[in-house]
């Protein structure tokens, strides 16, 4: 059996029609991912996300579940497919294909040419989006910006992908939304260089998004955002 190089986690809440989409997209990649295993977590669902996909994926060399038995949020459920992981790289994605997981097998190839990969946390930057996300996204990172001092721009970008010393020195990450903003500012802290990629992004095919469906909700989320901010620039080296 071939070495696995990268671990990329995929969360999946609620992602009934969706899932299926995903196991079939994960599979037609298998030529071109050598090297790399998929890692679908079915963060606490209670829709039809489905045991039947999950375990029809775990019946693959390259696709592997993780069970999450309640869901206590987006990064709680990363963070599980992170511990889980084989690889010399690890990282996420989401599942509803707004972002195609063929953008880590690219990650990879453009770490792999790097000369010091394993002090690289490499990012997708977003192309595609509407006007009104790319305006909210824009301001959270001039905020971000200003208060870690250093250059946080589309931070709910995917994939992340990053060598897997960086995941063990993490302290208390979050465990929702804002595991994006902890792992690019840890990245910072310890001096990773943070390089970023473009990717395509799309329109979601089935569902919609737990947060980014009108102001009231954004407002909800910035206010969230803010709070944890604060409370990472508070700590001690950050």
């Amino acid at each position: 059996m071939e070495p696995i190089v990268l671990s990329l986690v995929i969360p999946c809440y609620n992602e009934g029609a969706n899932v299926p989409l995903l196991l079939e997209r994960l599979a037609s990649l298998r030529g071109q991912a050598r090297g790399v295993e998929f890692i679908v977590v079915d963060n606490g669902s209670t829709d039809a996300t489905s045991p039947l996909f999950l375990e029809a994926a775990a019946t693959s060399s390259y696709i592997r579940t993780v069970r999450v038995a309640k869901n206590q949020g987006y990064g709680f459920g990363i963070l599980c497919g992170l511990r889980a992981a084989k690889g010399r790289y690890i990282g996420w994605t989401h599942a509803d294909l707004q972002t195609d997981p063929a953008d880590a097998v690219r990650a990879l190839a453009i770490l792999e040419k790097e000369r010091y990969p394993e002090k690289i946390f490499l990012k997708g930057l977003r192309h595609g989006r509407p006007l009104n996300d790319r305006i909210f996204t824009a301001g959270m990172g001039i905020f971000e910006s200003l208060l870690f001092m250093r250059p946080l721009w589309d931070i709910n970008a995917q994939p992340n992908i990053f060598p897997r010393a960086l995941f063990g020195a993490w302290e208390n990450p979050p465990h929702d939304f804002s595991l994006d903003l902890y792992a690019l500012v840890t990245a910072g802290r310890l001096g990773y260089s943070v390089r970023r990629f473009p990717v395509a992004f799309t329109d979601r095919l089935h569902g919609s998004s737990n947060w980014n469906v009108n102001w009231r909700a954004k407002l909800k989320f910035i206010g969230r955002t803010i709070d944890f901010s604060l409370k990472l620039r508070a700590r001690k080296g950050i």
